[in-house]
């Protein structure tokens, strides 16, 4: 008896038949959290590379993007546990260097993707141009409101790289237009779909006149939760397709959004490369062959214009079920 409950622990943590003590190469890829498309896609994208180089995956993070605790602790288990190597996405930029630091110590590489890591110790760090993605959302804003408007952004959480990078962007794309006034850029709409809505909630109540119009001309957010929850907010209000909203990463409701009209446009990343290319960096690394230290997976800007052009089309529904 002791010995099956043992047996079914160990499925339990290790994802049941992908034992680091199988022999074979086994990577950890750690993302975020687990509940957002964006994570789907870029397991996705790692299991095909596993498939396609022969090694063994774990997919294991913490369900919630804000819970340091629980990715620090999913990094030390496999640390203990003397996997072949470590993919993470750092939900934390500062709280993830011990970590990270320790797996190096113990022998065992790591490679960052998405989002960025107070740390050199890592081998490759395969992500977006973050900054560059924020500054196309800012350009856009600015041509769509033709250099003259009042804006808002409802930024994501404190301590995410990827995000404060296209945040900031943004801002610096918007400076080049002097006549377009950010009226706020200090509200997050946190981990969860659900308290963003709350966060757009708080933000729209003061802005929308009595008559139920907006005293705003455009809105950013920076992430799929944080759009997807303004995206709730403008429609529960029936405040959608009444100002320039450009959001951040795709889900099938963002996608409903912008072919409704609700979204101006989506700055899309490619997780699914993100996921594939971190898996296939780590693998070349241990076999000892060299690798880039820094590896951009590019940014698209996506409109109602482009969205059915197949390159895009994919981006927007990536087959993580395939």
């Amino acid at each position: 008896m002791r010995r099956l409950w043992l047996l079914a622990l160990s499925c339990l943590l290790l994802s049941c038949g992908e034992s680091p003590d199988s022999g074979r190469t086994t990577i950890v890829v750690i993302p975020k959290g687990t509940t957002h498309e964006f994570w789907k896609s870029i397991h996705a994208g790692a299991r095909r590379a596993a498939t396609d180089l022969d090694v063994d995956i774990i997919w294991k993070g913490p369900l919630k993007e804000d819970d340091r605790e629980a990715q620090i602790a999913v990094v030390e288990n496999f640390i203990s546990r003397g996997v072949s190597g470590i993919v993470l996405a750092p939900l934390d930029d500062a709280a993830l260097r011990v970590p990270v630091l320790n797996a190096t110590r113990s022998g065992i590489p790591v490679i960052i993707i998405d989002s960025g890591l107070q740390s050199d110790d890592y081998i490759s760090f395969v992500a977006t141009d973050n900054h560059q993605g924020g500054r196309m959302a800012g350009q856009e804003m600015a041509r769509r409101l033709e250099g003259r408007g009042r804006i808002v952004m409802l930024r994501y959480q404190e301590g995410s790289a990827s995000t404060m990078k296209r945040e900031q962007g943004f801002l610096d794309a918007i400076a080049e237009s002097p006549d377009i006034v950010v009226v706020s850029d200090n509200q997050h709409g946190g981990a969860t779909t659900e308290s963003a809505y709350a966060a757009s909630e708080n933000l729209l109540a003061p802005l929308q006149t009595q008559d139920g119009t907006l005293t705003i001309d455009g809105i950013f957010c920076p992430n799929e939760s944080t759009t997807f929850g303004m995206l709730r907010a403008l429609q529960d209000r029936q405040l959608n397709g009444q100002v320039r909203f450009i959001g951040f990463d795709s889900s099938e409701k963002l996608v409903e959004g912008l072919t409704a009209g609700d979204l101006d446009a989506l700055v899309l990343q490619n997780p699914m490369a993100m996921g594939d290319i971190g898996v296939r960096t780590m693998v070349a690394h241990l076999q000892g062959k060299p690798v880039e230290r820094r590896i951009d997976t590019g940014v698209v800007l996506v409109t109602r214009d482009n969205m059915n052009e197949s390159t895009v089309a994919e981006l927007l529904r990536p087959p993580i079920d395939d």
